[in-house]
């Protein structure tokens, strides 16, 4: 009878010691899942104010530079023809529609969005009114964000107020008080690092 006891109570230590050990390595697993997860970068390519009605070589040479490895690209509006949209279509992409937009645009995408990627909250939007004091107009339309990703005013923006990214790629195609045209790169991980680039 004792034999029997001991035996058991030997079995018994042995599975439970067995599942203590699956425990933590599942744990195990899972942190090192996330931490991986965590170390892939996402390339966004920021583009906004196209004002294009048809697909034209600049607009082909900035994806070729510079999107043709992006994850995702996001218009934040502006594009004028669906044309763009298309082209732009090589990439999942993400547009929120803009005050010179047409009907079509206007129909198909939102006046604003808000995008999950990696744990961050990116709030898309382009933007109305004067270029001036536009960040202050554009904030209350976004809740627990980490950075918003706007247009409108055809000026680059890369700065952080209150602990929110505020980026505006620029015109990447259309009018420019200063001549100079302009994209975006957003590169996620554990941080967004947000990028202008002149082109």
């Amino acid at each position: 009878m004792s034999t029997l006891i001991a035996r058991s109570q030997g079995r018994f230590r042995l599975v439970f010691f067995f599942y203590i050990l699956l425990y933590f390595f599942k744990f195990f697993i899972r942190q090192h899942l996330l931490l991986f997860t965590n170390s892939i970068t996402m390339k966004i390519g920021v583009i906004s104010d196209t004002h294009l009605k048809e697909v034209n070589s600049h607009l082909i040479a900035i994806f070729s530079n510079y999107f043709f490895d992006a994850d995702m690209i996001i218009h934040t509006g502006d594009l004028i023809s669906e044309k763009i949209v298309d082209f732009l279509s090589q990439k999942p992409l993400h547009i929120v529609h803009g005050n010179m937009d047409n009907l079509e645009i206007t129909k198909k995408f939102p006046k604003k969005k808000i995008l999950e990627v990696h744990g961050f909250r990116l709030g898309l939007i382009h933007g109305w009114g004067s270029p001036f004091g536009i960040e202050k107009r554009i904030q209350p339309e976004f809740d627990d964000v980490h950075a918003i990703i706007y247009g409108h005013s055809h000026k680059s923006a890369n700065h952080i107020d209150n602990g929110v990214i505020f980026f505006n790629p620029g015109t990447a195609t259309g009018f420019s008080m200063s001549g100079s045209h302009s994209i975006g790169i957003l590169n996620i991980n554990d941080e967004i690092h947000s990028t202008i680039i002149r082109v």
